[in-house]
Order: structure tokens, then sequence, then C-alpha cells
């Protein structure tokens, strides 16, 4: 993640927080409501200095974030499928990196990962041992099997 994001949300705190007591005019709710979006702008900002690592590879699998501050670890036998989601209308801003496991989707953008979600991919299916991708998943290259049902004479 850029190092400038922290401090923006920061300063975007500390404006919510500013506008809500410029603006209050006797009344206690938009102080408070102020108060509350600026707790949640430096927690999350918070979040960003202590955690800043969002993914990392090992031999033994993927760690990805889970939760505000919690890792989960995925072994190579759960991961399906790594590939870089270029979908619009998700409420992603660009590509974004899709590891799907068995039970779970985690998708990180280009401020997650502090880099191209495409370089991210190549690095972690370069990382990935020989024989844990799962047996049912074909190389993205390999054709269809030829649909072999007889012909319907009806």
């Amino acid at each position: 993640m850029p190092p400038a994001l922290p401090i923006v949300k920061l300063v975007g705190a500390a404006c919510v927080l500013a506008l809500g007591i410029l603006l209050a005019e006797g009344d206690l709710l938009r102080p408070v409501l102020g108060g509350l979006a600026a707790a949640f702008l430096a927690g999350w900002a918070a979040r960003d200095l202590i955690a800043p690592v969002r993914l990392a590879v090992d031999a033994d699998g993927i760690t990805v974030p889970a939760g505000w501050l919690g890792r989960r670890h995925l072994p190579w036998t759960t991961v399906e499928t790594i590939r870089v989601n270029r979908r619009p209308g998700r409420g992603l801003a660009g590509p974004a990196l899709e590891i799907d496991t068995d039970d779970s989707l985690h998708l990180l953008s280009r401020l997650d990962l502090n880099a191209e979600p495409a370089e991210v991919a190549d690095a972690l299916l370069a990382a990935q041992p020989p024989g844990t991708a799962p047996p049912d998943t074909a190389p993205p290259d390999t054709p269809s099997p030829p649909d072999t049902a007889p012909p319907d004479t009806a």
C-alpha cells in the first residue's frame, strides 16, 4: 500500500471531525456523527500502519488477510485458482487478484498489494509447488473435450 494512504485517511478523519464540530450549531448529533466517522477512519489508518503486509507466500501456502487485523493461511492444496479479475461493476476501481479456495474467495486490489495484481499473480503461480493444483483443474489453454453424445434424431 502506498505510504501516503494512511496519512490521507488520518487527515480525512480530522476534517470530518472538524466539519462535525463547525456545523453543529448547538446540535449534539452532528459532532457525535463526525466523531464516529473520524474514529472509523482513524482505525482504518491504524490498521494500515500496524499490519501493512496484506499477502505472504511460503512453501506451505499463501497467507491472506482475514478481518481487520487477522491472517488466514491457505495451504497450496486448497488453492483452486489464482487469477486477475478484470470484470467491471463490482465496486473495484481496477484489476484485482482473485485467490479461490475450497471454501472462500479472496480479492486483493493494487492498493492492498502495493503492486500490480498481474505481477503478484505471476509470482504466486511461480511459487506454487508442482503437483499441488487440484486434479480437476485444466490448464487455461486446454480445450474442453468434444461432446460425444449421439445426435438427437427426434
